[in-house]
């Protein structure tokens, strides 16, 4: 194999070079070799530091020509890959060369790609962000046991002593896309299940979350309890606060434990519905709850705060609310905050 890098290493920039890149990592696949063993007799045959990282374990590995682990790296990478499994970016692979890429590099470092999301795929769990449901389901479960929710964590490639969280989250983006994005170089599994989706993390970045996404983030612990709470934050959500945790609502979140047929009673809550069927009323009302203020919410709506006042009493009247009064603003950010937990 040593020898045949050595070929290689020295070859034109034609397609006898590129079918002889394609030869050289079938035969590594042909022998099973390792994430390292790869690396290796890469950064061998082109003659550079390689490397590899995969998203979903943080792990890095990058090898010096000489077959040795390389010294940190003094340069940038000077071309790079993705490797993909099942239509998933799981990782990258790289070269680190001293000036100019050569003509090769890509041919490498696309076998190179290839050849490690086959080897993720041979060994161990799956490193792709998806999960199997009936995993994930078991992990939130309330009725399984602590033995079955251990097993599924590990079958799904978490550390055995790793807090996972829970996040409930709704989005039109691909679910592995939002966890990626969200815990890089974390362990991270998501799946669809009812009607929201689910992503398992040990750490969470929420300032990463696009912007088209709405998540609840549960705590740290028991898993079901997590889901659970998960779910709650994500029914508190709204364009203005995407992305909530659930130890922020604190008693906020007793809200969401009051029966549906006594929120809907309420006479608050009645007039809410009603006001939303304007909704610039809607907006607007939106906008002083959440500042409290008619010159914080005109400059938000880009608006003039003369008229955000006249529209905020006018509100207030079709309430039956004082909402210059603390108490009265009090009890419109409670009716509106519980008119948005129906769902309307």
């Amino acid at each position: 194999m040593e020898a045949l890098a050595a070929r290689l290493s020295h070859l034109d920039p034609d397609v006898e070079g590129a079918i002889r890149v394609v030869m050289f990592y079938d035969t590594l696949m042909r022998r099973r070799v390792d994430l390292s063993a790869l690396a290796r007799a890469t950064a061998g045959l082109a003659e550079c530091v390689a490397g590899i990282r995969l998203h979903s374990t943080g792990r890095t590995i990058r090898m010096a020509p000489d077959g040795r682990e390389a010294a940190p790296a003094s340069a940038p990478a000077s071309v790079t890959m993705a490797i993909t499994l099942d239509e998933e970016e799981i990782g990258t692979v790289w070269l680190e060369r001293e000036g100019a890429p050569v003509a090769l590099d890509d041919a490498v470092l696309d076998r190179l790609a290839i050849a490690v999301a086959t080897v993720v795929e041979r060994y161990g769990p799956a490193r792709t962000t998806m999960a199997d449901p009936a995993l994930v389901e078991l992990v939130i479960s309330a009725g399984g046991d602590d033995a079955a929710r251990s097993r599924a964590l590990r079958l799904l490639g978490f550390p055995a002593d790793a807090p996972i969280r829970v996040l409930a989250v709704r989005s039109a983006l691909p679910l592995e896309k939002i966890g990626n994005l969200i815990c890089p170089g974390r362990p991270v599994k998501a799946a669809s299940l009812t009607d929201v989706g689910i992503i398992l993390a040990t750490a969470v970045d929420p300032d990463r979350f696009p912007d088209s996404v709405r998540a609840g983030i549960g705590e740290t612990g028991c898993p079901h309890r997590s889901w659970q709470h998960a779910r709650t934050a994500l029914r508190f959500t709204t364009a203005r606060r995407p992305v909530i945790h659930y130890d922020d609502l604190g008693a906020l979140a007793l809200l969401a434990r009051i029966p549906e047929e006594d929120t809907r009673a309420n006479a608050d809550v009645v007039a809410i519905t009603k006001l939303a069927a304007d909704p610039e009323d809607l907006r607007t009302l939106d906008a002083y709850c959440a500042t409290g203020s008619v010159r914080q919410a005109a400059d938000s709506l880009h608006l003039h705060h003369s008229s955000v006042a006249r529209r905020i009493a006018q509100i207030g009247k079709s309430l039956a609310i004082d909402l210059t009064d603390p108490l009265g603003l009090t009890r419109a950010r409670l009716a509106l905050t519980a008119w948005r937990l129906l769902g309307e």
